[in-house]
């Protein structure tokens, strides 16, 4: 990681939540959360976003892959925290690319 990059992550001490509280290191899930509800899924995604961690840390932090933390990201940009529901998921799959404008 370049210097730069560990800069920015060093001067973030606290970010916005979901809820649209403060959250800090100490705010984020447990390590051994094995539980994903929506709100903690969109705690890691709002840490990384605003550099609370690296998404490198999160990752090594939380067991995920790369890809499950996109479609965590990509669920809240397309469907908001509901879209990071498990059981609406599948929902939320079939209806990716069946946008049309008219």
């Amino acid at each position: 990681m370049g210097r730069l990059a560990r800069h920015v992550k060093d001067e973030a001490r606290f970010v916005t939540g979901p809820d649209g509280d403060m959250l800090t290191l100490p705010d984020l899930p447990a390590p051994e959360t094995r539980r994903w509800i929506s709100r903690r899924k969109a705690e890691v995604v709002a840490a990384v976003e605003g550099g609370l961690l690296t998404l490198g840390e999160a990752c090594a932090r939380y067991a995920l892959s790369v890809e499950e933390f996109v479609s965590w990201q990509h669920a809240i940009k397309e469907f908001g925290m509901e879209g990071l529901r498990a059981t609406r998921q599948q929902e939320y799959r079939h209806l990716e690319g069946t946008h049309t404008t008219h």
